[in-house]
């Protein structure tokens, strides 16, 4: 952003500056080396509204992270912010256990109204706490209170979270080695079009990944420890943007639902319009057992729930529980949310423009050898790099860039976007836009995005930036 040559405005902009640098150090000094994001964005945001993001320094910023899929409706949306201040001016209490609310009622009918209709119809709601992973902790407690199984179905690239249940079933090996939750985890081949773990990529990939599956399930010698539920995303996040054909979904469904094996759709990341439906789940037309719900549910604030089955309702009164599931702030946000993503059909809006934004990155692709592909649904699109200069596997895939895709995350910020990294060897970018982009956003993101991609490209080998901080 231009600043003023004016004495006065210069040096106020020298302090801003100060001042975010010195936030930085001090956030490096005093917080913890498991921190991310500030060592790959170091940006201080200081004022924030739809997708635009003012840093301490005040450059602005194309915001496409969005709290990593949180902000359904940008930063400090209106009808937001207005829910929270008539909470705030009406004096109801804020923290409420898990008794019941006007706020909280209004809230669990805006989500009903969303769900598919057999759920909504039939299922019960557990709020668990602040967080997805404790929604994910609390679904698969659930299924094995229900079912009297330990074990657990989840996919390769899987990521459901931190805490010891949730992280047993993401397929990271680094961030599982810590943590022995895993061992009655059956991992499965999640269908992965441009790395296909078969060699043939497609609906042929997707069908023998849902026939493994069934095989193993089946084979008295399999070793598959007895399944509580199985556990999926609907599009893989964190694994690197995958979205798995529609009938590969029908199959887990009507494999699990012929076994007696409740399915569990993870949708914190790709619920309330991301995907271009409502849930991720509608497009492929099945209905899970269990849909673990968190990050835009909350309208930016905290809150997580699971919607399940009413004959899975077998807990005892305190079976499980949470201090802070009772947030009533995040509840009126959220019922904002719901209800203005639902009236203005957003999810729409999502999938119309998330198609135009991945017709135009393919095109960038025809035009990039370093771009391997680009996938997505609606506004949640990964954009795969790879090292050109490296020889193919025996498939034919080109290896994984990293340090290209490191490159091009800070060439972005440079140009006033922000972008997040993911997939197998965090080289694939990620753009997880509000809904609420306009046009002309879409178009600022691509040309930003474009012309990160050609300068890192440009650049030659080096570390990849962030390391130390």
């Amino acid at each position: 952003m231009a600043v003023s040559s004016a004495p006065g405005q210069l040096a106020a902009a020298a302090d801003d500056l100060s001042a975010g640098e010195a936030i930085l150090r001090r956030q490096a000094q005093r917080e913890s080396a498991a921190r991310t994001y500030a060592r790959s964005l170091p940006v201080v945001p200081v004022r924030a509204r739809g997708m635009t993001v003012e840093g301490a320094d005040g450059r602005r910023y194309l915001d496409c992270l969005s709290g990593a899929g949180t902000l359904a409706l940008g930063h400090n949306h209106p009808v937001v912010l207005e829910a929270v201040r008539r909470v705030l001016d009406s004096g109801a209490p804020l923290h409420v256990l898990d008794m019941a609310t006007p706020v909280k009622d209004a809230f669990t009918t805006a989500l009903f109204e969303t769900l598919p209709r057999e759920l909504a119809e039939h299922g019960r709601i557990q709020f668990c706490g602040p967080a997805g992973t404790d929604a994910v902790e609390a679904a698969i407690k659930l299924a094995r209170t229900a079912t009297g199984r330990g074990g657990l179905l989840a996919f390769s690239g899987a990521y459901h979270g931190m805490t010891a249940a949730a992280l047993g079933a993401t397929g990271d090996t680094d961030m599982r080695a810590t943590v022995d939750a895993d061992v009655r985890v059956t991992r499965l081949p999640y269908p992965y079009d441009y790395r296909c773990p078969f060699g043939t990529g497609g609906e042929r990939g997707a069908e023998l990944s849902a026939r493994w599956t069934a095989h193993l399930l089946d084979d008295p010698k399999g070793g598959v420890q007895p399944p509580a539920a199985m556990l999926l995303e609907p599009v893989q996040g964190e694994g690197g943007v995958i979205p798995p054909p529609d009938s590969w979904m029908r199959r887990m469904r009507e494999i699990t639902a012929s076994r007696g094996i409740p399915l569990i759709a993870d949708e914190v990341q790709t619920g309330v319009g991301r995907t271009g439906t409502f849930w991720a789940v509608e497009r492929s037309g099945i209905v899970p057992d269990v849909m673990v719900m968190s990050k835009a549910i909350g309208g930016s604030l905290p809150l997580a729930v699971i919607v399940y089955r009413d004959d899975l309702d077998v807990w005892r009164p305190g079976a499980h529980a949470g201090t802070f599931r009772g947030n009533q702030l995040a509840m009126a946000a959220g019922t904002a949310t719901l209800r203005h993503v639902r009236e203005n059909a957003l999810q729409v809006r999502a999938a119309t423009i998330g198609a135009r934004m991945l017709s135009r990155l393919r095109g960038l692709a025809a035009h990039h050898a370093c771009v391997g592909d680009v996938r997505g649904r609606g506004l949640m699109i990964g954009v795969e790099l790879v090292d050109t200069a490296a020889e193919p596997d025996e498939f034919g895939a080109v290896p994984a860039a990293p340090l290209l895709a490191a490159r091009v995350q800070q060439e972005a910020l440079r140009r006033g976007l922000i972008i997040e990294l993911g997939g197998r060897h965090a080289s694939v970018v990620r753009l997880l836009p509000p809904l609420t982009i306009t046009d002309e956003q879409a178009e600022a993101v691509l040309d930003r995005l474009g012309a990160a991609i050609e300068a890192a490209a440009a650049s030659g080998p080096r570390e990849a930036p962030g390391g130390a901080g």
